[in-house]
């Protein structure tokens, strides 16, 4: 296997892009720079008072705005194809941009137009950041930067577009070690790190033989379901059986990925939770935050196959996306196995959304549940 070693990953570009990436999380304002415009953008997400007025006395005389995805738009009543600038009020403040940018109502009529390439790498870079798609923007002009001590960082809209690509191609083994687990249960842990420090793991049950296809697991790390096994899902569940069917198997490999939430992160699930405990399924919770339904890319997975010498594969899965997102980045998909895990009744609602509307394979499992997912009263998950 690959260890991790120089690589060509410090060009100038990706550098800019894993800077703006730091100020992003840390709430702070990049200029995003495409052909055409450049932008003074900030996350809402974190922004308070304090923040939106320096960030408003920065860019003056330009006005912010609200660059929004369009998903987010659709909640908001706009007909988009695309992601807009929303036009703020006089009396905006911290509270009503965030309202705007992920309340599920929102009583006021608001006016926007189409953003540029620099606005939309921008929501690609909060992404990246795990902030809402949602970011104050405002042109600062042609003639120079806003002042500021210490200068702000500049990203290349360009840059943000390869970024994916390059930031997979970047994973490497970073260490290893066995890892006896319960029962019995004898495995080796390979853990993988790209270029800003993400560290997925490939745990290796038994003794997979890798000429033949090997059953895999993509599992993608859930705090409140892998470690305390919450019922609003079925990950934790997943991941159990998955560790039992591989034991069984003889051996095989279970991706653990740093995709909390469906690609969303951490804090944004418990936004998405929020949302559904007002009344929305698992998918129109996702995209009344301004996300796809699922943000998951499959990419780095394929990589982490790739170094482990692992070119076909047995899926442990019931989503199909899975299935295409492997098989599209030339990992060779030999089968199927489904992971057919208890139903709750905390989540029962959840399940059902993803077998009717994201396409998950839950027809065998949900049988017969059908009357009891349309009358059930019990919090929603």
């Amino acid at each position: 296997m690959e260890r991790m070693g120089p690589r060509a990953f410090g060009e100038a570009a990706n550098i800019g892009v894993q800077r703006g990436l730091a100020e992003f999380r840390a709430g702070r304002p990049v200029l995003i720079r495409a052909a055409d415009e450049t932008v003074l953008a900030m996350p809402v997400d974190g922004a308070n008072i304090d923040r939106f007025a320096a960030f408003t006395a920065l860019v003056h005389p330009a006005p912010p705005r609200l660059v929004i995805t369009a998903r987010r738009a659709r909640v908001l009543g706009l007909d988009a194809a695309q992601p807009l600038l929303v036009d703020l009020a006089p009396g905006d403040d911290a509270g009503s941009i965030f309202a705007l940018a992920a309340s599920d109502s929102v009583d006021r009529k608001v006016s926007a137009t189409g953003a540029g390439p620099a606005a939309i790498a921008a929501l690609e870079l909060a992404k990246f950041a795990q902030k809402l798609p949602a970011l104050l923007v405002a042109s600062p002009g042609a003639d120079a930067a806003p002042a500021c001590d210490p200068p702000l960082v500049t990203v290349a809209a360009t840059a943000v577009a390869r970024f994916r690509r390059d930031l997979i191609r970047s994973l490497a083994v970073a260490g290893e070690a066995q890892v006896p687990l319960h029962r019995g249960l004898v495995t080796r842990f390979v853990v993988f790190r790209d270029a800003i420090g993400g560290a997925p793991v490939a745990i290796i049950v038994g003794k997979p033989d890798f000429s033949r296809p090997v059953p895999i697991r993509l599992h993608s790390a859930c705090l409140t379901g892998d470690v305390f096994g919450s019922r609003r899902c079925d990950c934790g569940d997943q991941l159990r059986l998955a560790l039992s069917c591989l034991k069984d198997a003889g051996g095989g490999v279970i991706l653990y990925l740093e995709q909390e939430g469906r690609g969303l992160g951490l804090a944004n699930k418990m936004r998405a939770y929020e949302l559904q405990d007002a009344g929305l399924d698992t998918v129109d919770a996702n995209t009344t935050l301004g996300f796809d339904d699922d943000e998951r890319d499959y990419g780095a997975a394929a990589r982490m196959l790739e170094l482990l010498g692992c070119q076909r594969v047995i899926m442990l899965t019931n989503n199909p996306d899975k299935l295409d997102g492997l098989a599209d980045a030339g990992i060779e998909i030999s089968g199927r196995i489904a992971l057919n895990t208890p139903i709750n009744a905390h989540n029962r609602r959840y399940l059902a959304a993803l077998a009717k509307r994201a396409g998950h394979l839950l027809d065998d499992v949900l049988a017969g549940e059908g009357e009891a997912a349309m009358g059930d009263q019990s919090p929603p998950g």
